[in-house]
């Protein structure tokens, strides 16, 4: 079984160029060397290091943690966490799906996990096959806390571009200026 450790190892050696070859290979659903969902989660997380942003992998918090105390029990599981260069904070969910649509569940996931952090903090869900209308809209009625929502084609469109830092500050912009956490990238920054 592959720890957490070594999946960091393997994806820290990843460049661009390996990335997009990983990326087609889970469109493929070929990554025997990856637990369900970790090149995916682990792809996203190399990218914006890529980019320089600082980056904190899979982790999870227990209650020990929370209330000093002995006690294991993982009270949140967070698939990532990204601090860019021009301050952007964020919580990083990712789904694997390859053709159901991620459902509401994983946004209030992710909306309650920021409950718990800083105002400034926003969740970033990426998902390959896309969101539900009802995840899409809880996303745009989560406020205060801003969750914004990346597909499969602004994905692929960022790898292939090296845009995930400047991506997530164009998502941002227009999440603030519009209200639109679900904004496609791919069709042009407003």
């Amino acid at each position: 079984m592959t720890t957490e450790q070594e999946y960091v190892r393997r994806i820290q050696q990843y460049a661009w160029e390996d990335l997009i070859d990983l990326w087609e290979a889970i469109e493929e659903g070929n990554t025997p060397d990856w637990a369900a969902g970790r090149a995916f989660e682990y792809l996203i997380l190399r990218a914006f290091q890529l980019e320089e942003a600082y980056v904190m992998w899979p982790y999870r918090i227990t209650m020990g943690e929370l209330v000093k105390t002995e006690s294991e029990e993982t009270v949140e599981q967070v698939d990532g966490f990204v601090h860019t260069g021009d301050g952007l904070v964020c919580l990083v969910e990712c789904k694997d799906y390859s053709k159901e649509s991620v459902k509401v569940e994983p946004i209030a996931k992710l909306r309650n996990q920021l409950l718990r952090r800083p105002g400034g903090v926003i969740g970033i869900a990426f998902s390959r096959s896309g969101f539900t209308d009802s995840a899409s809209m809880l996303a745009r009625f989560s406020a205060p806390q801003i969750i914004l929502l990346w597909g499969g084609d602004e994905i692929e469109f960022a790898l292939r571009n090296q845009y995930f830092c400047k991506g997530l500050a164009a998502k941002y912009r227009i999440c603030v200026a519009k209200g639109l956490p679900d904004y496609n990238i791919t069709r042009g920054v407003l």
